[in-house]
Parts: structure tokens; sequence; C-alpha cells
């Protein structure tokens, strides 16, 4: 079975409050984590139809900013798949009252998908439709092959 990458999209918003801040009067840092696994959680979840776990993150960057009451967007599309494991690219925007978006994060998470047992199983295919897709697909094989000689080495 092959699934499209519109088929698990995933958005999330959030207001934030002072409860996200830290001392600085800027979000959390771990609270935009805990955000970005939950809508790659999602996006694994829609694409595999089980439940998952975070295996990596892979790459957190953070761009720019956000502050108290910022309206966030958090997008995640699946980006590359393998046998049972999902690669799921979030990216955070705050979103201006005016309509505008700036990205201030972008974020790879590595998600395995579970059988009933909790034991890895497979996946569907994923078909990447557009230019955009496939040039994702394409880096999802090279972080992919990144993260094995990683594994390699520290093992």
């Amino acid at each position: 079975m092959m699934k499209r990458v519109s088929d698990s999209y995933t958005e999330q918003i959030q207001i934030l409050t002072q409860a996200n801040m830290n001392g600085y009067g800027r979000l959390f840092g771990g609270q935009l984590l805990t955000w970005v696994d939950v809508v790659a959680g999602v996006v694994a979840r829609r694409h595999s139809g089980c439940n998952v776990t975070t295996a990596a993150i892979d790459n957190l960057q953070f761009c720019g900013p956000a502050r108290a009451n910022d309206t966030l967007l958090l997008v995640g599309k699946m980006t590359h798949v393998g046998r049972t494991s999902m690669e799921v690219c979030v990216k955070t925007y705050v979103e201006h009252l005016n309509g505008k978006t700036d990205l201030i994060n972008t974020a790879y998470v590595l998600m395995v998908a579970l059988d009933e047992n909790e034991e890895p199983t497979e996946v569907p295919g994923l078909i990447p439709e557009t230019l955009e897709e496939r040039l994702e697909w394409q880096a999802g094989v090279k972080r992919k092959k990144l993260r094995e000689t990683r594994r390699k080495e520290n093992y």
C-alpha cells in the first residue's frame, strides 16, 4: 500500500501564554519540542495506521523567537519512509495578526510504527508527488544514511 504526503499532513495551532515562556520572555525550547513531537506523532500515526514511538530527532533548528501572545502554527509532513520508520518534518511558524508567517523552527523527527505487541511493524510506502516532496525524499535518503553512520559509530 502507498500513501501520499497529503494523506498525513497535520497542523497544530497554539497561542503562547506566560506558562510557555522562559526567563527571557521567549518560548521555552522544551515546550516547542513537546509540540513538535506530538505533531510528528500524529503525522506518523495517520500514515501508518499504528501507534508510534519517537526514535530520533535529527535536526532541530531555531531560526527566530516566539513571544507571549504569539500564535504558533506547527505544520507536519511525511518526508521519507523506510520499512518500519517514518521521517517527519515539522516546521513551526509565528503567525502574525495580518496573516503573515515567519519560520522559527524546523525539525526532522524519526518515528517507528508499532504493532499490538509494541514491536516495529511495516508501514505503507510514500508517494512524493510534487517537486518539493521529491526533494524532501532525496534529502531524507541522505539523512537516513547519516543516521545509520552515527548509529554504527555510537555502538
